[in-house]
């Protein structure tokens, strides 16, 4: 009795203390007090354009090691007292790619950051998932720390930290024992959860949240959008080069389970737990030479994505559209023309080429992949090959998608065209990502900033202004500005953000139709060999 007597005395004066020094930097959340600081010049070494209140590192989510490994996200546990959140937390393990082979980041990464102007507004919320192929990335990567975006946009902004690769997004059910297909979708829902229940007290919106998200992280929103358990949590969705058509398929989910275990050299009949006993460091580095060694990319067969499972993700997102059983909310949603502009590279003779598109295809629809083939003049120019790559990775799936969804609900479509003069001298145009620099409006903060420097800058600002303006009036209002018609499928009505930006009627149309019959559904249809090793039947379906 009198340990429980001082412990409640403790916790009082925690809470007294809190409230003693509560201000606009310390806020109260489920799970306990945060206290936040204000960014400047000084401390984020990067000039900003006005200062910004930032909470860096806030848990959301229990620790994934040990027993919690490969099991879906549990709530962080609470703490007492004020937790000072001015650093960011770790990030979820993944690889190094360096010579050294080392392995970054620690289980313990269910964290996220917030940040929103210096002001007492209550505004309009984004939660931000991050790309880098389900393999790499963080919330707290330099483009997407959201200064300049709080800022400019005027919300408050989010950013999720979650599992990656084979923590994360590889099903691991065929190897017997008890885990979650999907760790690192379990893991995104969790932080629309905490969003949903915390974020009023930094000043958000509750009642509109936009779900915004690029690559891997774009293929997130449009996953969670046919999520059921994750309907009511976001109130508008902005998929930014979504890889929609890479989710796992079973016979992926099984082949890649197999292949880490062999890779793990652990015995071929060994379970998840026998998985929960390695050090994770070790799953990581398995993971990554099984991604590089296996030879799969070249059957458009990736590690790592989110598996149809038929509890959290009951159909696959194509399917879920076509059926309208998505979220019932706004989307923008779009690709860039030269996502994948490093196919001209990869080949250097044009029946290569050919093969190779043949290849990629026909593992999952060998009937219809040399129609598709034949819509980019066989594929065998270097131009043909990678606009095939970009169209077969991002924008084929993608405009599926906007059909679909746009028979009932309200949708806006993009190509993203811009490029500096240097980019376009070496035949790399609108890259993968490329938009990202004009929507954070930090160019500083890209890879390539170097490349994008070199040309009028004068462009680029104009370019970031403008689409800061269109992302800015969708996450406020739920449509971008009037001179952005709604896309429909009768007229797909696409906006092309260039030098001189446009609004044009059904793109590259004949490309579209090639696609029009082509399975997306099912990795594995075009390769029975593999699935009879496996132990494994397919199903065709029309997902047209």
């Amino acid at each position: 009795m009198h340990a429980a007597d001082a412990h409640r005395r403790a916790r009082a004066a925690a809470e007294a203390a809190a409230n003693v020094w509560e201000d606009e930097l310390t806020v109260r959340t489920s799970s306990g007090w945060v206290r936040g600081t204000r960014e400047e010049d000084l401390r984020t070494d990067r000039p900003i354009s006005a200062p910004v209140r930032s909470w860096r590192g806030i848990p959301f989510g229990a620790d994934t090691s040990g027993a919690q490994r490969f099991r879906a996200a549990e709530k962080a546990p609470s703490w007492e007292g004020v937790r000072e959140c001015y650093d960011f937390g770790p990030v979820a393990p993944q690889p190094i790619y360096s010579w050294q082979d080392r392995v970054a980041g620690r289980e313990d990464c269910l964290h996220l950051d917030v940040v929103r102007p210096d002001n007492d507004e209550k505004l309009p919320v984004v939660v931000y998932i991050h790309g880098g192929s389900f393999i790499v990335g963080s919330s707290h990567m330099l483009m997407l720390r959201g200064f300049e975006l709080a800022a400019q946009m005027n919300v408050v902004y989010v950013s999720i930290n979650f599992r990656l690769g084979a923590l994360g997004y590889l099903d691991l059910r065929s190897l017997g024992g008890e885990c979650s297909a999907n760790p690192a979708v379990s893991d995104q829902l969790l932080a629309l959860q905490w969003v949903k229940e915390n974020i009023a007290a930094f000043g958000g919106d509750d009642g509109n949240i936009t779900l915004m998200g690029e690559s891997a992280g774009g293929a997130a929103v449009l996953t969670l959008m046919t999520v059921p358990r994750a309907h009511g949590l976001f109130h508008r969705a902005i998929a930014q080069s979504p890889p929609i058509g890479m989710l796992h398929s079973r016979a992926q989910s099984t082949f890649w389970a197999r292949e880490l275990v062999n890779r793990m050299a652990l015995p071929r009949a060994a379970s998840v737990d026998d998985l929960r006993e390695a050090e994770f460091g070790d799953i990581v580095r398995a993971g990554q030479s099984m991604m590089w060694r296996a030879g799969e990319l070249f059957h458009l067969n990736s590690c790592y994505a989110p598996t149809v499972d038929d509890d959290l993700i009951p159909l696959h997102p194509l399917e879920a559209f076509a059926q309208g059983k998505q979220a019932d909310v706004p989307l923008l949603v779009g690709t860039n023309s030269d996502e994948a502009s490093f196919g001209k590279f990869l080949y250097q003779r044009q029946s290569a080429r050919r093969r190779a598109a043949l290849r990629l295809l026909a593992s999952f629809d060998e009937v219809n992949a040399p129609a598709v083939v034949e819509a980019y003049g066989g594929a065998v120019a270097r131009q043909d090959f990678a606009h095939l790559l970009t169209d077969a990775l991002f924008w084929a799936p993608t405009v599926r998608v906007a059909d679909a969804h746009s028979r009932e609900h309200e949708t806006w479509m993009y190509r993203f065209d811009f490029a500096p003069a240097a980019l376009k001298w070496l035949g790399l145009g609108a890259m993968h990502s490329m938009e990202l620099s004009n929507i954070f409006g930090d160019p500083g903060a890209s890879r390539v900033s170097a490349l994008t420097r070199m040309g009028d800058s004068a462009l680029m600002d104009d370019m970031t202004q403008l689409m800061q303006s269109q992302w800015s009036s969708f996450i406020h209002t739920g449509r971008p500005n009037e001179n952005w018609p709604r896309y429909e499928p009768s007229q797909r009505k696409t906006m092309i953000f260039d030098s001189e930006p446009q609004v044009v009627d059904a793109p590259f149309e004949r490309r579209r139709q090639a696609w029009q019959n082509y399975h997306m559904l099912e990795w594995g249809s075009g390769r029975p060999e593999l699935l009879a090793a496996l132990g494994l039947e397919t199903r065709q379906q029309d997902n047209g």
